[in-house]
């Protein structure tokens, strides 16, 4: 369930989305009494299936609710509008940190302002007895005036007498910033797991990546357990050997070895810097350009372990663009399956067939199209039929791959659980020595056990997108689509999706352009546009153009395709006069500017 724009709910006024995470989506909303704005995160419809939820959701909100501190993010209320429970913030004007360091390095003043804000307020809160247990760069917000705040206290666990108050089977955590405690589903934590994540941050900031990263969280969460730390000098050579020595001690593996508290913490950190000889500012700015998180917030079963839980994949934050794929993990009674992909001619395992051969192609050709010889296009090679494809019959070495194992085991346990289906395919794919069936099969049980469950195909499109498989990512947004979910980020990442998926030959096979129709018809245009352009008569997607901009004269997408056929007419002014165009409109959608941007440093 989702508020609608405008829509009243309780004395609040929706007035526009602000974006979905992994436990909540969150909206700008109007208090007329008050005369201000707040923010209203309404919790997942997946909470309610516990009937515990809504009585520790109220005991949550109310011991969160006394948290008053300059740096965290103040509830004001909690209610539930229709059943559907939503927390009531503070409206903060302004940014994340994840924002921030997405388009480069930071300032010394920076770092030193998130250090003092969230070291203050992570402090205060464990005073109170309460974690945060999920401290990263996007649950840190820099308000316009510059003060800093540190979010979502209101979808942390309580660590107050031992006692679960948000739910007892699960821990919420992100895989670039979990402690390996919080990794092996540890159920007594103290503030060590916070203090491990906000090294975490603190070692992304100077040395300008996090420690672990990799294709899959699973592989992040069993380098945080048992990978040694990447030497920060290793990866950039300025940081001084105090700050160094700060970071390994915050993130060591075992809590004890740990500073003892978040005011040490920083204490250290801030004697650190200022006792090394060396000009911080310089380590910032040489710091390597970070690459951005790719993988999700994962739900771990809180059961003690000695290995890494076997958890779904998720991506999360308001800000961004990934969602989870889990929000619980409780056995549920099983469902009759029923097949509702009406929009596929050719059934969920032809697309889920397509879904493995394109991640095998994985290459949007607007980055070929700069690199070809101008005036010549060369159609990517067309994949195997779909009857031939999934062949390779060899099993997976489950020693050599143990999430495999793992993620199969967490299947066993969860047969009717449409995420444990989805992880485990997507694990299988990227492990597979040739193209396993297995890794189908488990598609289309996931897809036919959803249902009618909108966040599992847009969990599934997010997944699909990251691994830039793009034809099965607009399958999985469509489906959303046609069951209600038709919020402005949603209908975007389609688009993008669709436009990037076109340029495959065998695209109009998988998700004929009139099923598009049915949702978007200037998106259906522009996808036949394109692909009729790289795959069939250049001077038709022309005509196909010039009936988009009757259509709609400024359509972003429709700009984008008319500078990749200028830079393959070799019209080089015309094509760098299109993409400045596209950068200089505030309304362009931020995957095109990208695109454009790219399109214009590889211009002769």
């Amino acid at each position: 369930m989702s508020f609608n724009i405008g829509e009243n709910v309780g004395p609040y006024r929706v007035m526009e989305k602000l974006g979905r995470g992994g436990m909540a989506t969150v909206y700008k909303a109007y208090h007329a009494s008050l005369d201000r704005y707040v923010a209203l995160k309404v919790l997942h419809p997946a909470f309610l299936e516990d009937p515990n939820f809504l009585a520790r959701f109220q005991r949550e909100a109310r011991l969160v609710a006394k948290l008053e501190h300059p740096n965290i993010v103040p509830i004001y209320d909690f209610a539930d509008h229709e059943q559907q429970p939503y927390l009531v913030m503070k409206y903060v004007e302004g940014e994340t940190l994840k924002a921030h360091l997405s388009r480069g390095r930071l300032s010394v003043d920076q770092i030193w302002d998130v250090v003092n804000a969230v070291g203050a307020g992570l402090g205060y809160a464990h005073k109170q007895g309460i974690l945060h247990r999920d401290i990263k760069p996007s649950n840190v917000i820099v308000a316009k005036d510059g003060q800093t705040f540190l979010a979502d206290f209101g979808l942390a666990r309580i660590a107050q007498s031992g006692e679960s108050t948000l739910s007892s089977d699960m821990i919420m955590g992100t895989p670039q910033y979990i402690s390996p405690e919080q990794a092996m589903g540890t159920k007594e934590l103290d503030d060590g797991t916070d203090i491990y994540s906000f090294a975490v941050m603190l070692y992304e900031m100077v040395v300008g990546q996090v420690p672990f990263s990799s294709d899959t969280p699973f592989s992040i969460i069993h380098d945080h357990i048992y990978s040694p730390l990447p030497l920060p000098r290793t990866i950039n050579p300025n940081v001084p050997d105090e700050v160094e020595r700060v970071l390994l001690k915050a993130l060591s593996k075992e809590r004890t070895d740990r500073h003892q508290n978040i005011p040490a913490l920083v204490a250290a950190f801030k004697q650190a810097w200022e006792d090394s000889d060396v000009d911080m500012a310089e380590v910032t700015m040489t710091a390597p350009i970070r690459k951005p998180e790719t993988t999700a917030p994962v739900p771990i079963p809180a059961a003690p372990s000695v290995s890494p839980t076997a958890a779904t994949v998720a991506q999360a934050e308001a800000d961004e663009t990934l969602q989870p794929l889990k929000t619980e993990t409780q056995d549920k009674p099983k469902k009759k399956k029923r097949k509702i992909w009406g929009f596929f001619a050719a059934g969920l395992l032809l697309i889920f067939a397509c879904v493995f051969i394109l991640s095998t192609l994985g290459q949007d050709n607007l980055a070929a199209s700069l690199e070809d010889e101008p005036g010549i296009i060369e159609p990517a090679p067309a994949p195997p039929l779909v009857d031939e494809a999934p062949q390779d019959q060899r099993p997976i070495d489950e020693e050599k791959n143990p999430e495999v194992a793992a993620a199969r085991e967490f299947v066993a346990e969860n047969p009717d659980d449409p995420y444990a289906h989805l992880e485990l395919a997507l694990i299988i794919l990227e492990n597979s020595p040739g193209q396993n069936p297995a890794a189908f099969q488990h598609l289309q049980e996931a897809a036919e056990l959803a249902e009618n469950n909108i966040d599992f195909f847009i969990d599934a499109g997010f997944n699909l997108m990251d691994r830039e498989v793009w034809i099965g990512s607009t399958a999985m947004f469509m489906q959303a689509i046609k069951l209600g979910e038709n919020g402005p980020d949603i209908i975007d990442l389609f688009h993008e999706s669709a436009y990037k998926a076109a340029s495959h030959p065998e695209m109009p096979k998988y998700i004929p352009f009139k099923e598009i129709g049915e949702i978007d018809e200037p998106m259906m245009l522009i996808t036949e546009a394109r692909h009729t352009f790289y795959h069939g008569a250049p001077n038709e997607a022309n005509n196909i153009l010039n009936e988009i901009r009757r259509m709609k004269p400024n359509f972003p997408e429709a700009n984008l395709l008319t500078g990749e056929i200028q830079v393959r007419d070799k019209d080089i002014i015309k094509a760098r006069r299109t993409f400045e165009n596209i950068l200089a409109n505030l309304e362009t959608p931020e995957w095109i500017r990208v695109e454009a941007e790219r399109a214009l440093r590889e211009l002769p």
